[in-house]
């Protein structure tokens, strides 16, 4: 039998969060949601993102509608 192909537990993505959220990772409904402990990112306001030092996620906040 075939061993289903595995997947790294933290992967180096992007995800828009709306201004006001809180930013955590892994986040709340993420599958992987065991994959480190769960940090709380303060966003860099330059840049307008955080990154998750421990899986390298960068999160950039969406513009206002």
């Amino acid at each position: 039998m075939a061993k289903p192909k595995q997947q790294p537990a933290c992967t180096h993505t992007v995800v828009e969060v709306f201004e006001g959220e809180q930013i955590c990772c892994p986040p709340r409904n993420s599958r992987m949601w065991n994959a480190h402990p769960r940090v709380y990112l303060a966003v860099d306001p330059k840049t307008r993102s955080a990154k998750c030092y421990y899986c390298g996620t960068q999160y950039i906040l969406k513009a206002s509608s």
